[in-house]
Order: C-alpha cells, then structure tokens, then sequence
C-alpha cells in the first residue's frame, strides 16, 4: 500500500532542501508523491528543479511584482487549499520557514491533513528577527506531527515548546544536496562556470544579501565594509550575487557597481553557488543556508546579523556573529583574511549540520509513520 506525499515549495532554499527528499520518495516503494510550487520565487527555483531533474505537478504561479507578505499568504492559502481538495494526500510536507511553508501549514490543518515539518526547531527567541521567519516557523511547529531537527539544538527548542507530534534528529538535507552538486563538479570541473570570474586571480570573498531587517542603513554599512576591506586587501575580490528585489539590489549596485574588484552578478544558480563556495576563501552572508553549507567545504562565515537561528555553527566555531555595523564587520575580516592561524581554526571546524543521509531518514520516518497510523500507535 503507498501512501500519498504532498510536498510543498515556494523558494529556491525550500527547493535546494526539499529536493533530496522528493527524490527519496521517487524511489521508496511506499511513497508516491507530488510536488506543488507556489511560485513565490519563479526563475530561482526553476533552476534548482532542473539541476536535480525535478518536474512539479502543480504550480500556482503567485509570484506578482513587489508583492507584500499578505498577499503572498493569502494567495498561496487560497491556491493550496484547492490543491489538496483535489489531490487528497496522506501528508503534506514543508520546510524551512517561509511563508509558503506557513501558508501551506495552515492549508493542510484546515483540511485536517497531517503535516510534516523538514528543518523544525530553529529558534532565534527574537519574534521579529529574522522577520516573518522567526514567526513562521513557530507557527509551523504547532501545526506538524512530524518534526525532523537538523541539530540536538533544534530537538531541544522544540521539546521546550511542548509541541505535539513526534520529535526527530536527521540531519539537514541541504548537506544531502551541497555533497549531490559538489560530486558532480568533482567529476565536471568547468560544468558550473561564472561569466568574467577567474577563480586563480583574487582571493574571493563569496557574498550575498537580502533579508528584510539588513534593509536600509543596515545594507549601506555592510555595503561600506566592503570597500573599506577590498581597500585593505587589494588581492581580495568581492562575488556579490545580486537578489532580485530592488529595494536590495538598487542600492548596492549605486554603491559598489563602479569597484574594479566588486563584481557584482545576477544570482548564481545553485551549482554555480556551490562552485564558488568551493574556490572563494570567505563567505560573507546574512543567509541561513550558506551557515550550513559552507563548513562542509572547509569555508569560514561571516553572519552578517545580529540574531542567528543557527546557534549550532556559532558555538563549533564554523561562523562568527558580526552584525552590520561596519567596523565590526571590517575588523573580522581583517582577523581572517590577514592571520592564517584564525583562518585554519575557523576553516578546520567540523560541521555541525549533517553527514548527506538527513533524506533517507527523513523518508524512513515518514514510513514508519504510517505504519504506525494503521495500527494505531503513532501516540
């Protein structure tokens, strides 16, 4: 007997970290699944759907331009309701903490679908940092029966909130995709080019920019540290991928487009994000998923935040909470760029969000799971 799994994803860090699971469950007996995209993002995660050869089944194309956080819940509560009208699946499956996540989470209990929840159990304490995140994921987790924890901190945070359903440690599944591209550059060196970079001719410091509370004056002292460390280093070069968003994109291109050694880039596809965490020396980032994934290849992150979600690569020394103020920024990167010994501690550090098997847990559990329904002893 198979049971129907209904994954959901709006964004290209939902479809980098869901697609190792969508493709475990292509190839448990058990499972059929399908695959449903909100449109949220639209170009970004077409490109990761084909990299790891995915097709959706549904999309709901919300994606419009400048669209506010309410429209974007309401048009994907909305969308994603009839959705599971139609398809009917035994489980519906999220991750992360985005609003397609939280919409999708509301969807599926109003339709009294059990719910299952990849990535659960971050915490920054912080209701309103990183926002709407912090917030979502909160939300999400009273409304899943199944959370798998990429960390003990994660099972932790969530068994302090008393939440129901059953509580698992996996891993994180972006491990399972970074080891994925990785390999495949491994066997195909040049498969993942950057137009106009040459990896051998600057010390690269790997960038990207975009989350809401960095907005403003936040973004335009980050974006002067950046000068002043590209002054001090004039070997370093600075990779910023640019986010679509012109309230992100607008100012950095006026503040740093006319550096020789900025260059600035549409955003990269996941591989070529991969290749340029293999090659750059620095990540420099207010991402969560380039916290976990950067470690695994040996690359020191500096958080460019001042709350984290990710406490884990903090406390094993793999990245540094710098904040956005511009000295503090500069002196950090002065720290690692200019002493190799602070480099290696930092670069040497193992990494503490998972081996590449996080998927297949993830998959076995659900299994068990429905198993465990149809003899009614899940609780």
């Amino acid at each position: 007997m198979t049971s129907h799994v209904c994954v959901v994803l709006g964004t290209r860090p939902e479809a980098i970290k869901l697609a190792p699971v969508v493709a475990e469950l292509g190839r448990h007996p058990h499972f059929r699944s399908s695959l449903v995209l909100t449109g949220q993002h639209r170009q970004m995660v077409a490109q990761v759907l084909d990299l790891f050869e995915l097709r959706p089944d549904r999309d709901l194309e919300i994606m419009q331009p400048k669209q506010s956080l309410s429209e974007i819940t309401c048009r994907s509560l909305a969308g994603l309701g009839e959705v599971f009208r139609e398809l009917q699946p035994d489980l519906v499956l999220v991750q992360g903490d985005t609003t397609t996540a939280f919409a999708a989470s509301l969807a599926a209990f109003y339709q009294q679908i059990p719910l299952g929840h990849v990535e659960a159990g971050l915490r920054t304490n912080d209701l309103f940092s990183p926002f709407p995140e912090e917030a979502n994921r909160r939300l999400i987790s009273q409304l899943a029966q199944l959370h798998f924890a990429p960390t003990p901190s994660a099972v932790n945070n969530l068994e302090l909130a008393h939440v129901t359903g059953k509580v698992y440690m996996t891993g994180n599944t972006v491990i399972d995709a970074l080891l994925y591209v990785a390999e495949q550059i491994k066997r195909s060196p040049d498969l993942f080019t950057i137009e106009g970079i040459d990896w051998s001719k600057y010390r690269w410091i790997l960038a990207t920019l975009h989350r809401r509370e960095n907005w403003g004056l936040p973004l335009q002292q980050i974006a002067q540290a950046w000068l002043e460390i590209l002054a001090e280093f004039p070997e370093a070069a600075l990779l910023l991928p640019l986010h679509l968003n012109p309230v992100v994109r607008e100012p950095l291109q006026q503040i740093l487009a006319a550096h020789p050694r900025v260059f600035l880039v549409e955003p990269l596809s996941y591989g070529q994000l991969v290749a340029g965490l293999q090659h750059c020396e620095l990540v420099m980032t207010d991402s969560g998923g380039l916290q976990e994934e950067a470690p695994s290849l040996g690359k020191p992150v500096l958080v460019l935040r001042d709350t984290t979600e990710r406490p884990e690569a903090i406390a094993a020394g793999t990245a540094r909470l710098v904040g956005t103020e511009t000295a503090a920024i500069v002196g950090a990167a002065r720290e690692l760029l200019g002493d190799r010994a602070s480099y290696d501690r930092m670069a040497h550090c193992i990494n503490p969000f998972g081996d590449g098997r996080a998927a297949v847990r993830i998959c076995a559990l659900i299994h068990q799971y429905f198993l465990d329904q149809r003899s009614g002893s899940f609780y």
